[in-house]
Order: structure tokens, then sequence, then C-alpha cells
């Protein structure tokens, strides 16, 4: 399985378009499948006195509300239809997460994206949810600060929507949607979930990675990750687990002012982030134990045969005093020397000769 890798811009742009189109460079000279921005009008995403999380404010070193924050990263639209060309002609996928519902509509009428991605932000705002659910795109669900009773109320949110095209969802119809066959089916074509540690940069004893493989168990569905750990350990780690996707946050330089860009990765290490989870994929396998490649050639001079240890004649018996076991591992193989006790050698051997009757 090929690991989707998406390198996460997000608003390591600060604003400026120039820089954007550069990280559009980087994420596609480091290798990755996919390069993610975030698409939002400040104006309908927040109040104008909400509050930074505390690791904006520390990140940023000034304290300012959410709204002030927001609007200096904003791009205007004619920018992201610039970008997504840019991003094509560069051999690089284009996604961009909204949050808000112009900011979605934009995304997919205007823009057309196919896929989408719902932060784990929005996990919890079921209207929209819906509204993604009802573009009919392909779904990477972002799962940081959730509980799994959080993720299957959305998962239910999405089943109803991609089984009815209107109307609004009761406790029951979102059940009935989320059991049935069919809803099932259409979350198991349409649904990633990320697991995700929201925290900036997140501490390793709080990612629990094993929470990936619980998630697909649970929900029978491609489970995949996304990073906010310093380095590029996890999310290595995470593609050996098995993930379809993995998300991670990269800068053109860590010390950039912004919010995001200390836990972002530079261009160097999400190139070699991009050739380790590669190389993990490749090895992973196809988890049936035999011997590949050169296994069997080596096996020749690694393993064991029968050999006799003195001289031996035709109709000596064989026994503890005259076989041992030495390489190569062509011959009689070792794990038959119980098998050769006691019988009569059929010819002569010298010392040192592998048994071959």
């Amino acid at each position: 399985m090929k690991t989707l890798i998406i390198a996460e811009a997000g608003v390591n742009h600060n604003g400026d378009e120039q820089l954007a189109r550069e990280l559009v460079d980087v994420a596609a000279q480091a290798g990755a499948d996919i390069v993610k921005f975030q698409t939002f009008n400040a104006d309908n995403l927040t109040t104008q006195d909400a509050k930074q999380a505390d690791y904006q404010a520390q990140n940023m070193g000034q304290q300012q509300s959410q709204y002030q924050m927001l609007k200096a990263l904003e791009l205007p639209t004619e920018a992201f239809r610039r970008l997504k060309a840019y991003a094509e002609s560069q051999g690089i996928g284009f996604l961009s997460t909204a949050f808000e519902s112009q900011s979605l509509n934009f995304l997919t009428s205007e823009l057309k994206l196919t896929r989408l991605k719902i932060p784990s932000g929005e996990l919890t705002n079921s209207p929209f949810v819906l509204e993604h659910a009802r573009t009919g795109c392909d779904l990477i669900v972002s799962t940081g600060m959730a509980t799994l009773a959080d993720i299957e109320r959305a998962l239910q949110v999405i089943a109803f929507g991609l089984l009815n095209s209107s109307g609004n969802p009761t406790e029951a119809l979102l059940l009935q949607a989320y059991s049935s066959q069919q809803g099932q089916e259409a979350l198991r074509q349409k649904v990633t979930l990320l697991h995700c540690t929201t925290e900036y940069p997140a501490p390793m004893e709080h990612i629990n990675l094993n929470a990936i493989s619980s998630m697909r168990q649970t929900f029978g569905l491609a489970c995949g990750y996304s990073d906010h750990t310093l380095g590029i350990t996890v999310p290595i780690a995470a593609a050996a687990l098995g993930s379809a996707v993995i998300e991670k946050h990269f800068t053109l330089d860590p010390k950039l002012p912004g919010p995001d860009h200390k836990a972002s990765l530079p261009p160097d290490e999400l190139t070699t982030m991009v050739k380790a989870i590669r190389e993990a994929n490749q090895a992973m396998g196809d988890g049936i134990k035999r011997p590949l490649g050169d296994e069997l050639n080596n096996a020749k001079a690694a393993r064991k045969s029968l050999v006799a240890s003195t001289d031996i004649h035709t109709g000596d018996v064989l026994g503890e005093h005259n076989l041992t076991i030495m390489r190569p591992g062509d011959g009689i193989p070792a794990h038959r020397y119980w098998d050769y006790l006691g019988r009569q050698a059929l010819k002569a051997y010298r010392a040192g000769d592998c048994i071959d009757e």
C-alpha cells in the first residue's frame, strides 16, 4: 500500500501568495502527493473577541484576538485559483481545508475539488460535517481532541448526508443511516479517518499511535495520521502501522513569524520524511512469511547440513560419533539429523564430506 502524503502548508504563507507558491515548490520537490492550504473568511469564522489558543500566542510571541490573527493569514479566492493551477503545473495535487460554509462552497463549486479535509476543530460541528458529506467528495476526517463517540457521531452525520441529499437529520435517522448496509458501504468508499493530537508541537507521550489501529478496528475504515510532533520519527512510524494517509505541516523556515511555523518541518526534513515513508511502504510487503530475493541463495551459505565428522565406510552405522552439522546448507538439512542416527551408510565418506544419501 502506498501512503498518500499530504504536505500541509496551512497558513504558513503568512498571507503572502508568493510565499504560498514557494511552499508549493517545496512540497513538489520533496515528492509529496498533495500540498494543502487552509481557506477561510475570518469574518465568517470567528467572533471579534475570541481568544487565541495558548500555543498560537506562544508561537507568535504576541497576544491578539483570533480574528486579528486569522485576518492577517487570509488569502483571496483568486489566489487559491492561481495556487491550484500552479500546483497542477508542478505535478502535485492541490487541496485546501474549508473552515466555514462560504469557503467550502468555493472549493467545491468553483475550484471543483473532489477531495475534502474536515479539520479536527470542525468534527463536532455537525451541520458543517453534513455540508461536507453532501458535496459527494471523498472525505479525510481529522480526529484531534475526539473520543470514539465523537468520531462515531460525525460518521453518523456523514452517512446520513451521503444517503440523503436533503432534509435535516434526527437522532433516529442518523442511527438508521449509519447502521444500514448502504451507509456503511458509502463510508468505506468515501471516508478516511486521521488520528491526530491537537497540540503544537505535540509531545511524544501524547501521540498514542496505537489509536490508529483502534480506530481501524472500531470503524472498519481506512485510517491515517495527521502529525504535529517535532521531527519525522512519528509520521514514519505511523506509515509503518499501515496509515493510508500521512499529513505533516511544513514551512519555508521554522523561524518565520506565525502560529504554526515552529511545529512545521523545514524543506530538507520534508524531503527526508517523504523518502523514508516511501521506503517504509516498500518494506511493509504483503505479510506472507517466505524467503525473498537472494535469501534462498544465502541460505546455502548460512545454514548447515549433515557432515561426516570422521571417515565413514560403507555399511558403518551412522551416529553421534561420526556425524556432525556444518556449513554449507545445500546438503541434507540439519533438522534431519535424528532421522540418520542408526542408519547404515550406503557409501564411504571422508571426514568433512557432506552426507548425500
